[in-house]
């Protein structure tokens, strides 16, 4: 096996991993050219012939841990994790578990949890979200992701409704266990729920459990990728929700909410210390407002990169280098990313356009980058002195053709009005 050798889920196996030390060495002894390289990248050479554990070193190092047994050590408290969910689990206390999407609910039943599960997952990172009481943004997104995801109005509403009213629900629990990630999607819907706790306080204990990394996954992009085990092994894990931390949810939401930056970047700029995630992807969020050079969020500019690189090619394969290699805080499912290239296939003047497959599904379809996609790429034209729809980043709305705020800085973005 090589060195591209990765785990997506998290779970790893010790045979398995004994059994590559033992086939790297073997191939080593045969001095396979590959086997060699895969070697001095983590060892420097020497005269004396490698050995089993040179080889188990390798193979600690291809998985992301400083030595064998740091990797023993972690494969082993995933199995005891595994194997004590069932007891040391939730079952201690009535529990509502809180996650923006349903990819680890069958998950949790699995690894042994018998809780409660809420589906909390309006994408605050999309669309519009303006300051304003729970009833008009319920009213306001509903509209919104009925029109992003051509649903009928009345269901999304509905479907809306019913994850806010849960919210009002939550003194039937002695416990609150919230699940969420490091991106703008988790963090933004985590902002919001603290904004709620802080403000109507329940009875419930309320306990988080923050990711941005699993030792052994190279590419860690969501909880939702995760093995059951690891659910079990990220349970003990969990932490009380502090009254900072609350205080931190409010601010957030006040600043994703409003009408201006300035709030957004002030928050940032402190580094979010209750929750140092948080800030993060605040700051990715507000990338997404449009650079002042090309007029284009990160994410539209990143798509035309890709595009220009690599195209023309499927909309589906620009998707994925998107999420593999070009985004820095992977946030985007797949029908987010093509409801946000519509604009830039349908505008008078478009940036990207379909030139082959348009009767396939929209991930078999064959994009490229127009003419006029180069030259906003380029700078030479900006993409809001050009005529599309409108968008929002939180509570800011951007019309092309009027004032907008703008980044003039990727690093430490410095918005201002052009």
């Amino acid at each position: 096996m090589s060195a591209q050798h990765t785990i997506r889920h998290g779970r790893f196996n010790l045979e398995q991993q004994r059994k590559r030390a033992k086939d790297l060495l073997k191939a080593i002894n045969r001095q396979e050219p590959e086997a060699l390289a895969r070697v001095v990248r983590h060892i420097p050479p020497r005269e004396q012939p490698l050995k089993l554990a040179d080889a188990q070193w390798v193979i600690a190092r291809e998985c992301g841990f400083s030595s064998w047994p740091r990797l023993k050590a972690h494969i082993d408290a995933l199995d005891f994790a595994s194997r004590h969910a069932g007891l040391h689990g939730d079952q201690d206390a009535r529990t509502l578990h809180i996650r923006c999407g349903s990819d680890i609910q069958h998950s949790l039943k699995v690894a042994g949890f018998s809780g409660d599960f809420l589906e909390f997952s309006d994408p605050f990172c999309i669309g519009p979200v303006p300051a304003s009481d729970d009833q008009t943004l319920i009213q306001q997104r509903a509209a919104f992701l009925a029109s992003a995801f051509d649903l009928k109005p009345a269901d999304s509403l509905a479907r809306l409704r019913q994850a806010y009213s849960t919210l009002e629900r939550l003194d039937e629990y002695e416990r609150l266990v919230l699940w969420f990630e490091h991106d703008s999607y988790d963090q933004l819907i985590l902002a919001y729920l603290l904004h709620r706790l802080h403000h109507e306080p329940p009875k419930a204990r309320i306990e988080l459990i923050a990711v941005d990394s699993i030792p052994g996954v190279e590419r860690f992009i969501g909880i939702g990728q995760l093995a059951p085990d690891l659910l079990a092994w990220l349970w003990p894990q969990r932490q009380p929700v502090s009254t900072e931390l609350l205080r931190l949810g409010s601010q957030a939401w006040a600043a994703i909410s409003a009408d201006t930056p300035h709030a957004l970047t002030e928050l940032i700029a402190t580094g979010t210390p209750a929750l140092p995630m948080m800030g993060r992807a605040l700051h990715r969020h507000l990338r997404e407002l449009p650079a002042r050079n090309t007029g284009l969020s990160l994410s539209e500019s990143q798509i035309l990169q890709i595009v220009a690189e690599h195209g023309p090619l499927p909309v589906g394969k620009a998707y994925a280098h998107l999420m593999a290699e070009r985004e820095p805080l992977p946030y985007l499912g797949d029908l987010m990313y093509w409801w946000l290239i519509q604009p830039l296939l349908n505008a008078a003047e478009p940036l990207l356009a379909i030139v082959a497959d348009a009767e396939a599904n929209w991930p078999q379809r064959q994009l490229a980058l127009t003419a006029t996609g180069q030259r906003v790429l380029a700078g030479q034209i900006n993409w809001l002195s050009l005529p599309h729809s409108e968008r929002w980043v939180g509570g800011i709305r951007i019309v092309p053709g009027q004032p907008n705020w703008c980044l003039s800085c990727d690093l430490m973005p410095r918005a201002e009005r052009r």
